[in-house]
């Protein structure tokens, strides 16, 4: 195993992480586990970050994210078009590779570690990513019919929504579109009413812990 240089930081293991993976779908879990743990072991002095309500990991700048959906995992690399043949995006799922139902999905072990690996050499080598060509932004997301009826009876709410970014607006509808029974769905609608009207984002309690 790699030891880290003098003076570089020991591996770190974020406690929002922990949440996310325990938060996520059942299939999704040991999708995220498994990447993790190859993430660290090729990298022992990793360090784990959310951005943009996301797992991320550091080394040296940014080397990977994952992410969980409704129905699939994504995984992709911050240089992913220097680590893989084209880079681009497979089945319109983030990252270099597709929408991840399942472990048997993943590449093998050697093979994610190898790549990890080379992202870490770009990295200590100051390899920049290449430009992107910018993305027309994401228009807001489209309101459930149950959320736009609660926002149109509650000012407050209403004005929070309005204030977020769509993005922080998207967060909210997931959250509510992810719920599975209609009793779980009508507590976050109510939970969320309650954190709009007082100018909350969806995850604002892992933004105020990360700030202490």
């Amino acid at each position: 195993m790699r030891r880290p240089e003098p003076g570089e930081r020991m591996p770190t293991r974020d406690a929002r992480i922990d949440a996310y993976i325990a938060r996520a779908g059942a299939f999704a879990r040991p999708i995220l586990e498994r990447l993790r743990a190859d993430v660290h072991a090729a990298c022992p002095a990793v360090e784990e970050t959310m951005k943009w309500s996301r797992p991320h990991f550091m080394y040296r700048g940014m080397l990977c994210g994952m992410s969980a959906f409704k129905a699939h995992v994504a995984f992709g690399f911050w240089k992913g078009s220097l680590l893989l043949k084209g880079g681009s995006r497979k089945d319109g799922a983030m990252g270099q590779f597709g929408r991840l139902t399942s472990v048997g999905d993943l590449p093998t072990r050697a093979a994610i570690r190898a790549l990890v690996r080379a992202a870490m050499a770009l990295n200590e080598s100051g390899v920049k990513s290449p430009r992107r060509v910018p993305r027309a932004p994401r228009p807001p997301p489209r309101v459930p019919a149950d959320l736009r009826k609660a926002l149109a009876g509650d000012a407050r709410a209403r004005r929070g929504y309005q204030g977020l970014s769509p993005s922080g607006q998207r967060e909210y509808v997931q959250w509510l579109e992810e719920a599975k029974r209609a009793e779980t769905r009508a507590k976050r609608l109510a939970s969320a009413l309650q954190w709009l009207a007082q100018g909350k984002g969806r995850n604002w309690q892992y933004e105020r812990r990360a700030t202490r």
